[in-house]
C-alpha cells in the first residue's frame, strides 16, 4: 500500500517498532493482513454506491484498487507462510463494529462505511497517504501504512542477518499463491522462499500504493482498463478523482495532476445510510434479511480465503467469484429506502461458523457453493473412471484410472465452463452462473418405486438416474428381467448391474422391506468418463455427505452423482443432460462453448 521508506532516506527504526524474533516477524505479518483487509468493507462501500452508467471512471479507479489491496492481502498471506506462520481470516476480529481504526495503526484514523463522496475520498486518500522522505518505521501505532511495511522490512533483513534465511523461510512452498490462481490485478503475486522473493512482494504492495522508490505517482505496472496508459498509485489515483484531473507523463506528487479531466457525477451515487448496522433494523424486516444475506455471503468469502492462503491455493478463484454475489446484494440493498432520505447498505458483520449455512472445515463432505462449485474438505480423493463398453457400446464396467492431485480441500467445476476442469477456476462467477437447487430432498424410501421377484425385490428412484445404461443391458432391461429370477444366473445378472448404477437411481434387497445390499465403495469422488469421451457426472461414493447451498443436506448414500455440465434440471445431482448436449471436458476448437475472456474476469469488484 505504501512504500516503506524513499531510496537513500531510511531511518533507524525506534526501539518500540523493531522486531527481533520470528515470532514477532509473524505477529506483524499477521497485523498487516488485517489491515489489509480493514480497507476493503470501506471500498467496497463506496464502489457499490456508484452508478456505473454515469461515474464509470470513479468505479474503475475504486474497483481497481480494491482489487489490489486483494493481491496485498494474498501477498502478506504469502510473506507469512513463507516465515511458517499462519494466515487467520475467518475471525471476528476481521470485522469489529464500524467507525473502527486500522489494526495497531494511528487511533486518529476512523474507517466508516460510507457511500463514494468527498468524505469517503478525504478517508481512502488518509488511508493511503504516502509515509514522508526519512520517516522512521514503526510497528505498532504506525502514523502510515509505509511505516509499518518499513518495519516489517528492517525486521526481515535483520533476522536473515542473525539467523540465516533457511532458518526465517521455513514454510511449506506448497502454501505459497501464484499468478496461477489470481488474475485479478496488473501487478505481481510472487511466491515467496527467501530474502530477496520477499522484499519484492513487499516492493510490489508499497508501489501500487504510493510509488515507486523514486518518488514517481506511478506504481510500475500497465493500467489494465486502459492498457496504452501507465498506471498510477493508489493515493494519486484519489487525488485524480478529488481534483477531478488525471496524472499524465511529467506530473510529480509536487504538480499534481495536469492532463485530462475526469468526471465525477455525485449526483449517480446512491445516499447509503452511514455506518448501517443490522440493529438499526428489526429482525426479520426486508433490510435486516437482505444485511444478514450479505454478511453470510462475505463471511463465506472469509472462510474460502482462510482456505486459501492455508494450503488450498486453487480456492483463492472460488473466494474472487463471491464477489459478483456481494456485488449484487450489496446494490440490492443500496435500493432499499431507509430513514431520512438514505439507502440501506451492507453492514460487514461477522456470522459464526455454527451459524451459517455452510463452512468449510476438516470434515470430509462437499458443500455446494450458491451459483458456484462443489467444494470438497476432508482430504476425499479424487479420481478419474472410464465406463468401458462392448463393441455395441453396452455398459459393461467401470475402470478406475488416474488418481489426481489435490489439496485436502478443493473446488470442483459445477457450471461446466470452467479452463481446469475438472476443478473450478472462478468461470461461474464471470458467466452469471444459475446453480438453483432443486432436486427433492425426501429420503429414497420415500421416493422409491419397489419391483419384486424371486429372492431380490429391486428398488429405484427414477429422478436419480443419469441414463449410464447399466440397467438397460444386452438384451432385456432389469424390469423385465425381473419376472425370471426363479434363475440364480438371472438374479446374479441383476445385483451386477445394480452393483453398477453410480447415481443409486437403482438398489435392491433380498426380499421386499429388507436391508438394501450395497457395494463396498470407497470414499472419493470419480470423474466419470462415458463412451466417446462423453464427459458425465462426478460420481460421490461411500457416504460421503453433500450439503446444499442453502443449508439442508441431501440424504447420505453410498453413491450419488452429481452434474458438472451445469444443465441439469435436478441440480445438484445430475439427470443425464450431459447426454444430450454432448459435454466433453475439452474445450471446443471454435469457441462454442468458452467461458469469457479474462478482461472480463478482471473487472472483478
Amino acid at each position: 500500500m505504501n512504500h516503506p521508506q524513499q531510496q537513500g532516506t531510511a531511518a533507524a527504526p525506534a526501539t518500540s517498532a523493531r522486531i527481533t524474533t520470528l515470532d514477532g516477524l509473524r505477529e506483524h505479518l499477521q497485523w498487516a493482513i488485517e489491515l489489509e483487509h480493514a480497507t476493503l468493507p470501506p471500498y467496497l462501500c463506496a464502489l457499490y454506491s456508484l452508478d456505473p452508467e454515469r461515474n464509470p471512471e470513479a468505479v474503475e479507479v475504486v474497483g481497481s484498487v480494491f482489487a489490489e489491496e486483494m493481491l496485498h492481502m494474498a501477498l502478506v498471506a504469502n510473506l507469512l507462510n513463507a516465515v511458517g506462520g499462519r494466515p487467520r481470516l475467518d475471525t471476528p476480529g476481521m470485522l469489529p463494529p464500524h467507525p473502527r481504526r486500522l489494526p495497531h495503526g494511528d487511533r486518529s484514523l476512523e474507517l466508516s462505511l460510507l457511500p463514494f463522496g468527498a468524505e469517503a475520498l478525504d478517508m481512502f486518500l488518509r488511508i493511503e497517504q504516502p509515509a514522508p522522505p526519512g520517516a522512521p518505521a514503526e510497528g505498532d501505532d504506525y502514523e502510515t501504512i509505509g511505516q509499518f511495511y518499513a518495519a516489517i522490512e528492517e525486521g526481515l533483513r535483520q533476522l536473515c542477518d542473525r539467523l540465516g534465511e533457511r532458518e526465517v523461510f521455513s514454510g511449506d512452498p506448497a502454501r505459497q499463491l501464484t499468478a496461477v490462481h489470481f488474475r485479478h490485478t496488473g501487478g505481481r503475486l510472487i511466491a515467496v522462499d527467501d530474502l530477496a522473493s520477499a522484499l519484492a512482494a513487499l516492493e510490489e504492495i508499497v508501489e501500487q500504493g504510493e510509488g515507486t522508490a523514486r518518488g514517481e505517482v506511478w506504481d510500475g505496472d500497465q493500467d489494465i482498463f486502459h492498457p496504452d496508459r501507465e498506471e498510477v498509485a493508489h493515493f494519486y489515483r484519489f487525488q485524480e478523482l478529488k481534483v477531478g484531473r488525471r496524472y499524465r507523463r511529467g506530473d510529480t506528487p509536487q504538480s499534481g495532476p495536469t492532463g485530462e479531466a475526469i468526471s465525477v457525477d455525485l449526483a449517480g451515487v446512491q445516499p447509503m445510510r452511514r455506518n448501517p448496522r443490522l440493529a438499526d433494523h428489526a429482525p426479520g424486516s426486508a433490510i435486516r434479511t437482505a444485511q444478514e444475506e450479505f454478511n453470510h455471503t462475505y463471511c463465506a468469502m472469509l472462510n474460502l480465503l482462510d482456505q486459501a492462503f492455508n494450503g488450498s491455493p486453487r480456492l483463492l478463484a472460488v473466494a474472487i467469484g463471491t464477489m459478483y454475489t456481494l456485488k449484487a446484494q450489496a446494490q440490492a440493498l443500496m435500493q432499499m429506502p431507509d430513514e431520512e432520505g438514505t439507502t440501506a447498505g451492507p453492514t460487514f458483520e461477522y456470522v459464526p461458523p455454527e451459524l451459517r449455512r455452510w463452512h468449510i472445515d476438516d470434515r470430509q463432505r462437499i458443500v455446494v457453493l450458491p451459483d458456484g462449485p462443489y467444494v470438497v474438505s476432508g482430504g476425499v480423493p479424487l479420481r478419474r473412471k472410464r465406463k468401458i463398453v462392448s463393441a455395441e457400446n453396452n455398459a459393461l464396467t467401470w475402470k478406475t484410472g488416474d488418481t489426481l492431485t489435490t489439496e485436502d480441500t478443493y473446488a470442483l467445476c459445477r457450471c461446466g465452463h470452467s479452463s481446469a476442469k475438472p476443478f473450478c477456476d472462478g468461470t461461474h462467477a464471470r458467466i452469471g452462473f444459475d446453480g438453483t437447487e432443486t432436486a427433492d430432498v425426501r429420503p429414497y424410501e420415500e421416493l422409491q418405486h419397489v419391483h419384486d421377484g424371486v429372492g431380490i425385490s429391486a428398488q429405484r428412484v427414477g429422478e436419480l438416474c443419469i441414463h449410464a445404461a447399466f440397467c438397460i443391458g444386452r438384451t432385456r432391461p432389469i424390469a423385465a428381467m425381473l419376472a425370471d429370477t426363479d434363475d440364480s444366473d438371472v438374479r446374479s445378472n441383476i445385483m451386477g448391474r445394480i452393483d453398477h448404477c453410480p447415481s443409486g437411481s437403482y438398489s435392491y434387497a433380498l426380499q421386499r422391506g429388507g436391508d438394501s445390499i450395497e457395494p463396498d465403495l470407497p470414499q472419493a469422488v470419480s470423474v466419470l468418463e462415458e463412451e466417446n469421451g462423453l464427459a458425465s457426472a462426478l460420481w460421490v461414493t461411500g457416504a460421503v455427505p453433500v450439503l446444499r447451498a442453502d443449508g439442508q443436506p441431501l440424504q447420505t448414500r453410498n453413491r450419488m452423482t452429481l452434474c458438472r455440465c451445469g444443465h441439469s434440471s435436478n441440480k445438484p445431482l445430475c439427470d443425464g443432460t450431459h447426454r444430450k448436449i454432448g459435454f466433453h471436458e475439452e474445450m471446443p476448437a471454435d469457441g462454442g462453448d468458452r467461458p469469457p475472456n479474462n478482461d472480463e474476469g478482471q473487472k472483478t469488484a
